[in-house]
C-alpha cells in the first residue's frame, strides 16, 4: 500500500509539473502573439487606442505568469522548440501576419483556460475573458488596416464568390471553402429564414472572423445594419433594397457595395451609382430566386462588352456549365449550391477555381 501511495503521489507530481510547463509555454505564446498585435497597432496603424487595448491584454496575462511556471520549463529540453510550419512562409502581408498571430493567441488562451481550471482558476477565468475580448480587438485591427483601395484591389483578384444559404454546418462549409482558396463570401439570410436577428448576428460574426483570418472579403446581403454591426467589408444590394447612394452614406467610402442586375439598364444604373461590382443573372433558373426568369447567357455577353466593373455571373452555375459561362464572357462567377450543397465544399471550390483558370 505505501508503495502504491508513493506511486500515486509521484504521478500526481509529474502531472502537475507537466501542467506547469504547458501553462508556461502557452502564456509565452499568448504574450508574444499579443506583442505582435500591439506593435502592428503602434508602428503600422498609428492607433494608440488599439495599442492600449492589446497592451492591457498582454499585461493582464503577464501578472498571472507565475515564477513557478517559468522555472518548470527549459527550452533546451523542449522537443518542440524551434519548430516551424510551411504556412509561415506563405504570409505575404501585414494582415496575414496579424490574423495568424491573433489565431495563435486565441489557441493558447483556450489551452490556458482548459488546463488552468485544474490548478489555477484565476488564470483560467482571465484567459477566457481575454479570449472573448480578443475577438473584437482582432476585428478592429484588421478593419483599421483595410482601406477602400485595399478592399477593391482584393475584389479584383477574386473570381469565385460564395453566397451562403441556410444549411446545416454553415461555418464548417465556409471554413472548408476558404481553406481551398475562396476569398469572397456573402452572408445571405433572407427575412423569411427561421432565424432571429441575434442568431444572424452570431452567424455573421463567426463567418466574418473566418474570412478575415484567411484574408478573404466578407459581405452581407441586404442588411446594412448587420454589416456595420459585425464589421463586414461591405454589402450586396438587390434591386428592391436601399439605393446604393444611401448605403454609401451609411457605410462610408471604404466599404464595398455590390448590386444585383438583371438587364443592361440595371447595370448602367449600378455603374452610375458608384457600385464596386455587380452580379449578372440569374443565368439559369435557380431555387434561390424562385419566380425570377433566367436572363440566359446573352446578358452575360452584354455585360462583358460594357461593364467596367468586376462582374459576377450568377444563377445555377456549377462545374457542368461553367465552361459555357466562361465562353459567354464571364471570368468571375458567384455560386450558392455548387459549394453549400457539395459533399466536399473544399473540393468543389478547387474544381471551380480550376475551371475559372482554364482557357475559356
Amino acid at each position: 500500500m505505501p508503495g502504491r501511495e508513493r506511486g500515486s503521489t509521484h504521478r500526481a507530481a509529474s502531472e502537475r509539473a507537466a501542467i506547469d510547463r504547458l501553462l508556461d509555454a502557452n502564456l509565452d505564446r499568448a504574450r508574444e502573439g499579443l506583442r505582435v498585435l500591439e506593435d502592428w497597432a503602434r508602428f503600422a496603424l498609428d492607433r494608440p487606442d488599439l495599442v492600449a487595448r492589446t497592451k492591457d491584454l498582454r499585461q493582464r496575462l503577464g501578472r498571472l505568469h507565475r515564477t513557478s511556471y517559468k522555472l518548470a520549463r527549459h527550452t533546451a529540453s523542449d522537443p518542440a522548440a524551434g519548430l516551424t510550419h510551411p504556412a509561415q512562409a506563405e504570409r505575404q502581408d501585414g494582415a496575414s501576419v496579424l490574423a495568424a498571430n491573433a489565431g495563435r493567441v486565441q489557441e493558447a488562451l483556450r489551452v490556458l483556460e482548459e488546463f488552468g481550471r485544474l490548478e489555477d482558476p484565476e488564470l483560467a477565468a482571465e484567459a477566457a475573458s481575454i479570449r472573448y475580448a480578443l475577438y473584437d480587438v482582432e476585428v478592429d485591427l484588421l478593419q483599421a488596416g483595410r482601406d477602400g483601395d485595399g478592399r477593391r484591389a482584393l475584389l479584383r483578384r477574386c473570381h469565385l464568390y460564395l453566397v451562403t444559404s441556410p444549411v446545416d454546418g454553415l461555418e464548417a462549409v465556409v471554413a472548408a471553402a476558404l481553406a481551398a482558396g475562396l476569398r469572397l463570401v456573402q452572408y445571405r439570410a433572407k427575412p423569411d429564414a427561421p432565424l432571429d436577428d441575434r442568431r444572424r448576428f452570431e452567424q455573421a460574426s463567426a463567418l466574418r472572423q473566418l474570412c478575415h483570418r484567411h484574408g478573404a472579403l466578407f459581405l452581407i446581403n441586404d442588411r446594412i445594419d448587420l454589416a456595420l454591426a459585425v464589421g463586414a467589408d461591405g454589402v450586396h444590394l438587390g434591386q428592391g433594397d436601399l439605393p446604393p447612394s444611401v448605403a454609401r452614406r451609411l457605410l462610408g467610402p471604404d466599404r464595398l457595395i455590390g448590386r444585383s442586375t438583371h438587364r443592361l439598364e440595371d447595370l448602367r444604373q449600378a455603374i452610375a451609382d458608384g457600385c464596386d461590382y455587380v452580379g449578372v443573372g440569374p443565368v439559369n433558373a435557380t431555387p434561390t430566386k424562385p419566380g425570377r426568369e433566367p436572363v440566359g447567357l446573352a446578358y452575360v455577353t452584354q455585360a462583358a462588352a460594357e461593364c467596367p466593373l468586376p462582374f459576377f455571373a450568377i444563377g445555377g452555375i456549377d462545374p457542368g456549365n461553367l465552361a459555357a459561362v466562361r465562353r459567354a464572357g464571364a471570368d468571375r462567377v458567384a455560386v450558392v449550391r455548387a459549394i453549400t450543397a457539395a459533399a466536399d465544399p473544399g473540393a468543389a471550390v478547387a474544381t471551380l477555381l480550376a475551371g475559372l483558370e482554364a482557357e475559356a
